[in-house]
């Protein structure tokens, strides 16, 4: 199988969002089966490109990545409750049903525990909205975790990964 994408709207290049994403993937794809290494769509590259008034072959490139995954973990930082502009901008270009095969995990990183819910509340739904199917709940992952990551998505990828594996064989049949 081929391994997960880690799609990450943090629009700061070497990101804690990003190092989070990866380990996120790669800890999720080695629990559902999945070998080698974790393929990267890293938003911080793209943001002007995004919003050019004519194609990008680097977007494009991109958009296939993404709706060619088949576990898919979006990623960004919690900003005013809620994920980045540069991810909607992003997630706005991919077409109606393009993650239809796609099972999605969506990760939020933030400062403070009060923004947790954001996770279910804003990037589910738009997920879903693209056809991916979210068989497990978010991961909010507090800033100060992210010190203890490799502990902290062992237990995570300990519980979502059989569903995910799950998930995935399900969409297969689709």
């Amino acid at each position: 199988m081929s391994a997960p994408v880690a799609l990450v709207g943090n629009p700061r290049p070497g990101s804690r969002t990003l190092t989070a994403a990866v380990a996120a993937a790669e800890a999720v794809g080695r629990r559902a089966g999945y070998d080698g290494p974790v393929e990267v769509v890293d938003l911080s590259a793209l943001g002007q490109l995004l919003l050019a008034p004519g194609p990008s072959p680097a977007v494009e490139a991109a958009l296939e990545t993404v709706a060619g995954a088949r576990v898919l973990v979006v990623a960004s930082p919690t900003y005013k409750a809620t994920y980045t502009g540069l991810l909607k901008v992003f997630l706005d270009r991919l077409a109606s049903g393009a993650l239809a095969r796609t099972v999605a995990l969506p990760l939020l990183v933030m400062g403070d525990p009060r923004h947790a819910l954001a996770v279910e509340l804003h990037l589910r739904p738009v997920l879903t909205e693209l056809g991916a199917q979210v068989p497990t709940p978010g991961l909010a992952l507090l800033e100060s975790q992210i010190a203890d990551l490799d502990t902290v998505l062992a237990g995570w990828a300990e519980r979502v990964g059989p569903q995910v594996a799950a998930a995935v064989r399900e969409r297969a049949e689709i």
